[in-house]
């Protein structure tokens, strides 16, 4: 019998090997309460998981025992598995101990990704130490696989077009003149999961955050495809060039919102990448967008995924700036009405109402603020894990330890990633009409964001002037009139909400 977890819902999963004969023998899915109980998810998150997974047992049919219970062991111990369980290699260290803790179970390899986890370890092997860098990473996987590739040379004569796709919003527009989303349409499953989850509430077995509005990604592989041409088709073009921008009234830009269904494993990353590469070789997406999109692919998910396991377990413990601050319970709630600072207002709203903001509202709007706060590493992972309806154990551990918080000190990345209001004033509308001002370190209408960049600097500044990207900023502290007093009302800050 072979298992599959909740996050290897696609076809790719019912293959051994990378391109090995097909599963043949009966199959098994658990869906396990407890999974909901430890953790207080946001409620769109735990309803897309769900119909997901009952989707696919549904189209699965009689080949499946789909299993209902409050632990996986529980429903393990209701099953006749034979001489032996096959599963493929789990997406978390959690499940990785589960697996190997029963008794007769054969772990095939991971699918869902580019590269074989001891290709990465050779590659990371050769690269003479523990530092590595994604930039690196993303060139030997484009050369590996062929991706925009002219012989040995990337298309175009450069590997990234990054000054390309660094653009501030359009002035004067609220939106992108872009295609909308592709939004799937609800069902008779999706209405009985939603009845679960509110007996399961009423009931107190479970708790959850954020709003329960239609379900806005997919859960089938059929709804994931339309996503994902949607987007090649009408949305891809536009990408690029805003890639890091933001518009308070207009949340998915030119975004593909494919990242859960690539993490439910509804798409392969191949075929995603390979769809881009193609639009452009066809002349209907531009060089810069596409090599953007396949960087966020076969670069950044591709990388987060393998240094994941190669760091190790331990690696979430990491706090190399000793921050331990908790997180306060309106974060916790994501209470977005009593924020002022409308750039944090605006996003936490949007996580609240859709469990989904995108990469840059992520790291330079809500990971940049914790940074800042010096709340506990660990607890915002946990807090990114559970309030988005992408994220897993292995998406937010280097993305919020290495990459947003800077606790690995630089084995991820090589500066802190936060900065002052000035920043979310030229990449966005975020700032106009706030009670805050950009340019404010102290005062009334200081800005939280300048005021805490500058307080997080003077902070760590024995740390941080050793750093070559953040001398400059290190050194710009003595030249602050009002340094004293931010620090004064830095420290009078009494955690609420800005």
């Amino acid at each position: 019998m072979h298992w599959l977890f909740g996050d290897q819902l696609g076809p790719h999963f019912l293959t051994r090997g990378a391109a090995g004969p097909a599963v043949d023998e009966p199959l098994l899915m658990i869906e396990a309460r407890s999974v909901f109980r430890r953790r207080r998810f946001h409620r769109a998150k735990a309803h897309l998981v769900l119909s997901a997974m009952r989707h696919r047992a549904a189209e699965l049919g009689d080949r499946v025992t789909y299993l209902r219970a409050d632990t996986y062991r529980e429903a393990l111990a209701r099953v006749a598995t034979g001489p032996s369980l096959t599963v493929h290699h789990p997406t978390s260290y959690a499940a990785l101990r589960l697996v190997r803790s029963l008794p007769q179970v054969e772990i095939g390899p991971a699918r869902g990704f580019l590269v074989p986890m001891e290709d990465f370890a050779a590659w990371a092997d050769g690269q003479g130490g523990d530092h590595l860098r994604q930039e690196t990473f993303y060139r030997w996987v484009r050369r590996g696989h062929g991706l925009l590739m002219d012989g040995d040379a990337p298309v175009g004569g450069h590997w990234n077009y990054d000054h390309d796709n660094r653009r501030p919003p359009p002035r004067k527009e609220t939106a992108l003149p872009v295609g909308a989303p592709y939004r799937p349409r609800e069902d008779e499953i999706d209405e009985q999961v939603r009845h679960d989850l509110d007996q399961w509430e009423k009931k107190g077995d479970v708790s959850f955050v954020g709003r329960d509005g239609p379900r806005l990604f997919p859960a089938t592989r059929t709804e994931a495809l339309r996503a994902l041409n949607r987007f090649i088709e009408h949305r891809l073009a536009a990408f690029g060039p805003y890639e890091d921008a933001m518009l308070a009234a207009d949340p998915v830009m030119s975004h593909s919102l494919l990242s859960s269904s690539l993490n439910l494993g509804l798409l392969d990353p191949a075929e995603c990448v390979e769809a881009a590469e193609a639009a452009w070789r066809d002349g209907t997406a531009p060089l810069n967008s596409v090599e953007g999109f396949i960087r966020q692919i076969a670069g950044w998910r591709e990388y987060v995924w393998q240094v994941y396991w190669h760091f190790g377990e331990d690696y979430r413990r990491s706090n190399v700036l000793r921050h331990s601050a908790p997180l306060p319970e309106w974060w916790n709630a994501l209470d977005a009405d009593d924020v002022r600072a409308r750039c944090l207002h605006t996003v936490m709203a949007q996580v609240r109402d859709t469990g989904w903001t995108h990469h840059i509202p992520r790291l330079m709007v809500l990971g940049s603020y914790a940074l800042q706060q010096g709340w506990d590493p660990a607890a915002l992972t946990d807090w990114f894990h559970r309030c988005f309806v992408d994220g897993y154990d292995w998406v937010m551990v280097p993305n919020v330890v290495g990459m947003s918080q800077y606790a690995d000190g630089g084995r991820m990345t090589t500066k802190p990633y936060t900065s002052g209001g000035a920043y979310v004033h030229r990449m966005s509308d975020l700032c106009g009409p706030c009670v805050y001002r950009p340019g404010d370190r102290v005062g009334e209408t200081a800005c939280p964001y300048t005021r805490g960049y500058w307080a997080f600097i003077d902070r760590h500044r024995a740390l941080l002037e050793h750093n070559h990207r953040m001398r400059q900023p290190v050194r710009g502290l003595d030249r602050l009139p009002d340094l004293t007093e931010l620090r004064h009302e830095q420290q009078a800050d009494d955690g609420g909400p800005p």
